[in-house]
């Protein structure tokens, strides 16, 4: 088993006033070449937006796209027609394929809207381009891990051109578990939403993330309550 830690203290951070986003891997101003990517997890921003702003509308080929609100709403449109509002508890996919563009804008003009943008890189190029979206049963990732983004015919139907799946999992103070890879040449990624973890006997504090890979089962053990977010991924691609 290999494995390398991100701390949330050492992540990118870009403040534009509007925008305050933290980079668990290189993008836009912030480059670490350490931190380019872990297989096929590309992009993991956790962005907080100020009220009534956002995203204008800008242009995406051959990356999957996916949007986690952590808190507040997002206001979704784009060149295929969508239009959405996107909540808590929802997961939005938007698979941009040969181009596709689209805004996401704050829903609200009194509350901030906080995120996190995943990107994923596509293991098909050039397909047509497509939109998901799916609100989840928060109760349903109590103790256990919710699928809530898979490949096609992978167990959810919001899907991905990857073989990738993300889960959800809340879990209780003391509780003992695992994950079990879909393949174990695969990488996961972890990151602690909330509370604190051990993963494989590393620490995990609030937003501390752990890349594992070359292991067929994951083991947690939780130290407080905590929220957890998984992303099983193609190293090689």
């Amino acid at each position: 088993m290999k494995h390398i830690i991100h701390r949330a203290s050492d992540r990118g951070f870009a403040d534009h006033s509007w925008l305050k986003a933290f980079h668990s891997f290189s993008f836009a101003s912030y480059y670490d070449p350490q931190k380019v990517n872990f297989g096929a997890l590309r992009v993991l921003n956790d962005d907080t937006v100020a009220p009534a702003m956002g995203f204008g509308r800008h242009p995406h080929q051959n990356m999957e796209i996916i949007t986690i609100p952590t808190s507040g709403a997002l206001r979704h449109r784009d060149s295929l027609g969508n239009e959405e509002v996107i909540k808590t508890g929802a997961v939005q996919v938007m698979s941009a394929g040969s181009g596709v563009e689209h805004s996401e804008m704050n829903a609200n003009a009194d509350r901030h809207v906080s995120l996190f943008q995943i990107w994923i890189l596509t293991e098909e190029q050039n397909v047509a381009p497509r939109y998901a979206q799916k609100t989840y049963d928060v109760a349903e990732r109590e103790n256990k891990w919710q699928l809530v983004v898979s490949p096609k015919d992978g167990g959810s139907e919001v899907w991905i051109h990857q073989q990738a799946w993300l889960h959800l999992g809340n879990f209780s103070e003391g509780k003992e578990f695992s994950y079990t890879m879909k393949n174990p040449k695969h990488g996961l990624y972890i990151m602690t939403v909330e509370g604190s973890v051990v993963v494989e006997n590393q620490l995990l504090e609030k937003l501390d993330a752990i890349g594992i890979w070359e292991t067929e089962k994951v083991n947690f053990k939780t130290e407080t309550g905590c929220e957890l977010l998984l992303i099983e991924v193609p190293m090689e691609f």
